[in-house]
């Protein structure tokens, strides 16, 4: 005989961790700016009175921390110490620091390392270049995607064709939340360029006249599991730069996967 009762508190439970690992995904998201509650509201898409009482209790455990003159939630002490125990198995960013920023040099371009996480990749690593006019969209911790930002893609265009149908048919909604130049027609022309390319090229889809461009980088079992991009405004990457930029990214990704490859 089922225990219906048991099996609806688990029910309950897991629901209860799903939606506060949504949020904490949020706040994060939101990088060192932090976030409102309403803001958490509408981008979670619960009620009120749960994203406070969840937000209540993550704070009572140190997972957030809410800024008492603005009222912002940030990511909490303890969230770091989980970090920084978590970073031993999963950070890579030790080893591809000095890549990232040889790119920025080489290029004068800010340039960022991402990891995939699921259907969405993850900044991990910011390093500006001298140039003095920069754009501001991707910094550490902030979220995109697979297929919106540059990193994310450069990763979903070299995963297997069933992967990224099957990714395509979960998130029906790219084209709604993100501009119609994300619907699944354009997204796959544009996933085709970027196998074609080698690198993906962002033209100022997220914000207008901020430009991406990104390169995977692999696993030894040549899964795209990472990527190296470039930020910067539009007249940076006119035709010539960007087929110079695009050698220059791909070299330095290569130079990453072989050197993850023999860790």
């Amino acid at each position: 005989m089922v225990d219906t009762r048991r099996t609806a508190d688990a029910v309950a439970g897991t629901q209860a961790v799903t939606r506060a690992a949504r949020l904490l995904r949020l706040v994060t998201a939101a990088g060192a700016d932090g976030v409102t509650g309403a803001e958490l509201v509408e981008r979670s898409s619960l009620t009120r009175p749960t994203v406070h009482r969840l937000l209540a209790a993550l704070r009572q455990e140190g997972l957030v921390d809410r800024d008492d003159d603005t009222g912002r939630w940030m990511p909490g002490p303890e969230l770091y110490l989980m970090g920084t125990v978590a970073a031993a198995r999963f950070d890579i960013t030790a080893a591809a620091r000095d890549i990232v920023r040889s790119l920025a040099v080489r290029t004068e371009e800010s340039a960022f390392l991402s990891v995939r996480r699921g259907d969405e990749t993850v900044c991990l690593v910011r390093e500006e270049g001298s140039f003095p006019i920069r754009s501001f969209v991707l910094s550490e911790g902030v979220r995109f995607p697979l297929g919106v930002a540059s990193a994310g893609l450069a990763i979903l265009a070299f995963l297997p064709p069933h992967d990224v149908d099957a990714y395509l048919s979960r998130h029906p909604e790219l084209g709604e939340r993100w501009g119609a130049s994300h619907g699944e027609h354009r997204l796959r022309s544009r996933l085709r360029e970027t196998q074609e390319r080698g690198y993906a090229v962002n033209p100022g889809l997220i914000v207008e006249g901020s430009w991406g461009m990104g390169a995977a980088v692999f696993t030894r079992q040549g899964d795209p599991q990472w990527a190296l991009s470039l930020t910067g405004v539009e007249f940076r990457f006119g035709a010539e730069r960007q087929a110079e930029l695009g050698r220059t990214l791909l070299a330095h990704a290569h130079q990453l996967t072989t050197r993850l490859a023999a860790r």
